[in-house]
């Protein structure tokens, strides 16, 4: 059955039916859903399948005994409270319960209004976590700033910064790690200025063929080149009035690197194949998450195009500076994908949030939201528990290495493979780091050690 947000389930682990029917009626009078096991093993399946938050369990039965029921449940990751119950109570058993962490231990014939007493303290505990969370939803939904969402002074600064640049600032520069929101802070900077009536058009600046960026980004008349059958617009003319995102911005070749520049300092655009000057009055947002000064010294970015987009600098800090946020997103998180999945997920158990605020978010929101999302899709209770979690924590695939500019184990790509990775994506360097499942940065050392670009590169 669902569970309402003041039941929880509550396995009752006792060979003995008389004692689990007793205890199934005491815990029914306190809110509890009741589960009962037989035995150990069909516990230790329960407690993995569903989130427990109190486990009533007896000491000795035939298979696997109370003892060792508790230390597999501490390895599960759900930290239920846990009571033994035993009919030869031993002072040895009780305090190598207490050492497993086992938070009670009832000596047999049981004190019902002692076991009562736990399991009202435990309900009241629930309540109270569930409290705290709907207040982190609450507050998460007050310190959002279009779509942004965090109280800590980095992530305030980073607000207040946009919004005294967006009525003004022509060029910003929006720089910070992979997954870090840079996106959200170009479509806040066009929603809270002037522009924000007219078009917000993104380019990923990675994801574009090179010899097509000019074409993409300016537009082209027909005849222009092979296949230019018709005249386009490109990107600067659609978002005329309003504002382009260059996402990825290092990625320009150089031919688009010149034009680019030539139209932010005239608000000019020329289509490929044609003299006309056409009008491109946009305010324009670029983002990397990349060094610009390091591209500049290495010959592959313009310093003069550098220094009219870094008008104005914006730096979006990564999770792991601003861990005290990380309760507020996810408290938000959960909310959309519970909505989205038709579930009733009311928010995590304390030990999962707990993981999340140590885990150290190599690829930041983005994996925090992605985390998030699959945890709701596994979760089959009211609370995200650690177990939910744990699968998602403990990967770590070669793209979010590749954002942190870690090297993989192993040797690095031959000569031909890099040539043959470059060939086959058309030449763009982020599918190529991918397939060669490498950093951007080694990439690069790769292709000035194997296949220096032409000078004009």
């Amino acid at each position: 059955m669902p569970l309402g947000p003041s039941t929880q389930p509550r396995p009752l682990v006792d060979d003995d039916e008389p004692i689990r029917q007793l205890l199934g009626e005491v815990g029914g009078l306190e809110g509890f859903e009741i589960l009962e096991a037989a035995d150990g093993n069909v516990a230790i399946e329960l407690m993995q399948r569903r989130h427990v938050d109190l486990v009533l369990l007896d000491l000795h039965m035939p298979t696997v005994n109370g003892l060792d029921v508790l230390r597999q449940a501490r390895t599960l990751g759900t930290s239920p409270r846990i009571a033994l119950m035993s009919g030869a109570a031993q002072v040895e058993d009780a305090v190598e319960a207490i050492k497993l962490g086992a938070s009670e231990y009832f000596a047999k014939p049981l004190d019902l209004p002692r076991v009562r007493a736990l399991m009202t303290a435990t309900r009241r505990q629930f309540q109270d976590r569930i409290k705290v969370l709907s207040s982190d939803a609450q507050l998460a939904k007050r310190l959002e700033v279009c779509g942004m969402i965090g109280r800590s002074a980095a992530i305030r600064e980073v607000f207040e910064t946009m919004q005294r640049l967006a009525p003004h600032a022509r060029n910003v520069l929006v720089t910070g790690e992979t997954g870090s929101g840079k996106e959200l802070v170009a479509r806040a900077l066009h929603e809270l200025g002037p522009r924000k009536h007219k078009k917000l058009i993104t380019v990923n600046c990675s994801a574009v063929v090179e010899t097509l960026f000019e074409s993409e980004l300016f537009g082209h008349v027909r005849g222009a080149f092979t296949g230019a059958t018709s005249d386009k617009v490109g990107v600067f003319e659609a978002a005329n009035g309003g504002t382009v995102f260059l996402d990825e911005v290092g990625e320009l070749p150089a031919g688009a690197q010149a034009k680019l520049l030539c139209t932010l300092e005239n608000g000019e655009v020329q289509r490929v194949g044609s003299v006309e000057m056409r009008k491109g009055d946009v305010r324009v947002v670029a983002a990397t998450n990349r060094r610009l000064d390091q591209e500049i010294a290495a010959g592959r970015f313009r310093a003069d195009l550098y220094y009219r987009l870094n008008v104005v600098e914006i730096t979006v800090p990564p999770l792991r500076e601003r861990s005290e946020d990380v309760p507020y997103l996810t408290a938000a998180f959960v909310r959309k994908f519970s909505k989205d999945f038709g579930k009733q997920i009311t928010g995590l158990t304390a030990a999962a949030e707990e993981r999340l605020v140590r885990w150290s978010w190599p690829g930041n929101v983005r994996e925090l939201r992605n985390v998030i999302e699959r945890a709701c899709l596994m979760c089959e209770g009211h609370l995200l528990t650690e177990g939910d979690l744990s699968k998602s924590l403990v990967d770590r695939p070669a793209q979010v290495a590749a954002s942190l500019d870690e090297e993989p184990a192993g040797p690095p790509p031959t000569p031909d493979a890099v040539q043959e990775a470059l060939y086959t994506t058309g030449g763009n360097k982020s599918l190529a780091e991918r397939r060669l499942g490498i950093s951007r940065r080694a990439l690069y050392r790769l292709i000035d050690k194997y296949a220096p670009a032409p000078s004009n590169q």
